[in-house]
């Protein structure tokens, strides 16, 4: 099949390659807005950018009559968000805040989601999170520039929280341990612990 994604409606494209770029981890992310009101909500366009420095990128999309997500306008408010990684167990709760609350509403109180202080920045992480991410928000870019259906948020790590019982003698995140859920195309969600999982060394030219 050939698909000249000119000639087809956005949503339609926006079903095909979010069905094929997959599996995409999801971004649970807290922000606190200037009046205070806490805000969490997940994202599946999300990636880790580079280790120096320390940066990830999330993508929250333009919401349906134009205005901007509650998330965006937080950290530009601030300048701050934590992006907490989602455990398996943590899926009911996640798919909660993903309705569109007023602004003034904290999905924190309203799902009954338990939160905890960050270290370095104001809005809270989630208890229950097996990482959560402290952030300083570096740029936030709408695009395309004409006609914004996105943002592209670049945020430093500031700071990491990691659950122990998920870290392995090496003192890292053990695949095994850190059962992460994780976006499929549609409804569709997959989860990191699996028997299908299998581990590739580098080619032999990585040794030089």
């Amino acid at each position: 099949m050939f698909l000249d994604f000119s000639q087809v409606d956005p949503r339609q494209a926006y079903s095909w390659l979010a069905s094929a770029v997959i599996p995409r981890p999801v971004a649970w992310v807290s922000t606190v807005s200037a009046a205070g009101v806490n805000n969490l909500a997940p994202f599946s366009f999300f990636q880790m950018v580079t280790g120096k420095p320390p940066t990830v990128m999330i993508s929250p999309l333009v919401q349906r009559d134009g205005s901007i997500k509650d998330t965006v306008r937080n950290a530009q408010e601030t300048g701050q968000l934590v992006v907490n990684l989602v455990g398996f167990e943590l899926a009911d709760a996640m798919n909660e805040t993903s309705f569109s609350y007023d602004a003034d509403i904290s999905e924190f109180e309203r799902c009954g989601i338990a939160s905890t202080p960050s270290s370095l920045v104001r809005p809270p992480r989630v208890a229950a999170a097996p990482v959560s991410l402290e952030c300083e928000l570096v740029s936030c870019m709408p695009y395309p520039a004409e006609a914004p259906s996105c943002h592209l948020l670049l945020a430093r790590v500031l700071a990491a929280h990691f659950d122990e019982r998920i870290l392995n003698d090496k003192q890292l995140p053990d695949p095994e341990k850190l059962n992460l859920l994780s976006r499929m195309g549609g409804d569709w969600y997959g989860r990191t612990r699996s028997d299908a999982n299998f581990a590739l060394s580098r080619p032999r030219g990585w040794e030089k």
